[in-house]
């Protein structure tokens, strides 16, 4: 019988549910306008991602300016501000202990324009059509 891979298996229902309450928690910070920095306030932010890790002790937040604009400098003053974040984060969501909050650029947008384009190639088009 084949053992699975530790970092293979699928999320938890428990981390699947603290993820998203993070998830939430960070889309109401960032639409309230709380964090106090130009290049942060100069951005909409959207979070389409929250995935925790097994021990719920790491939240990777995955974030993505609308538009795309800066996601790079967005990211680096987020984690600037991620100990102000997690203080924020805690006062909204009831948890024992709060997680590290790490941020990451969301590239599922880009991705995703990249299958589109593919899909409406010609030589893709061609091969449908036989």
């Amino acid at each position: 019988m084949a053992t699975r891979d530790k970092g293979a298996r699928a999320p938890s229902q428990r981390q699947l549910k603290v993820g998203e309450l993070i998830r939430h928690a960070l889309a109401e910070i960032f639409s309230r306008g709380d964090v106090m920095d130009d290049v942060i306030a100069r951005h909409s932010l959207t979070v389409p991602e929250v995935r925790m890790s097994p021990d719920l002790k790491i939240a990777t937040c995955y974030v993505m300016p609308l538009g795309g604009g800066e996601a790079n400098e967005v990211i680096k003053h987020l984690e600037q501000h991620k100990r102000f974040l997690r203080g924020e984060v805690a006062k909204r969501v009831d948890l024992k202990f709060m997680p590290e909050l790490r941020f990451r650029e969301d590239t599922t947008f880009e991705a995703s324009s990249r299958i589109d384009a593919l899909l409406a190639s010609p030589q893709v088009a061609r091969d449908l059509d036989d």
